[in-house]
């Protein structure tokens, strides 16, 4: 449903030290994602959960390691405009990214970063 949180990511350099972390702390089990390709995405899932409704990103130290909620819009590219029209930030925005999902990551007015998406 559009301007929901529908997704989270957990990013992080240690993605294995990270999957014993919440693994551990709140039974989460972790798979590869089926994107394919060169990023090392491991999807999030919990008892209860019908399908993943979170993402490990592997940053190999190429971001900063962060914790981050996504909002699922009808269209990025006019969220982004909007986001920018109330004092907010686009940080990174990918559109047309050849795998059915558009999204960018945001920063609000107090500097917090979130993301958002739409899938075509």
């Amino acid at each position: 449903m559009d301007n929901t949180v529908t997704w989270f990511e957990v990013a992080t350099g240690d993605p294995e030290g990270a999957q014993r972390f919440y693994g551990g702390l709140f039974g989460w089990t972790f798979a590869a994602g089926d994107g394919g390709g060169p990023m090392d995405y491991r999807m999030i899932g919990y008892a209860g959960g019908g399908e993943p409704a979170g993402g490990l990103f592997n940053t190999k130290g190429e971001f900063p390691d962060h914790a981050v909620f996504h909002v699922q819009v009808a269209d990025v590219e006019e969220t982004c405009a909007r986001t920018e029209a109330l004092g907010g930030k686009v940080i990174t925005k990918v559109v047309g990214d050849g795998a059915g999902t558009d999204f960018a990551y945001l920063q609000d007015t107090s500097g917090s970063l979130f993301g958002i998406f739409h899938r075509r």
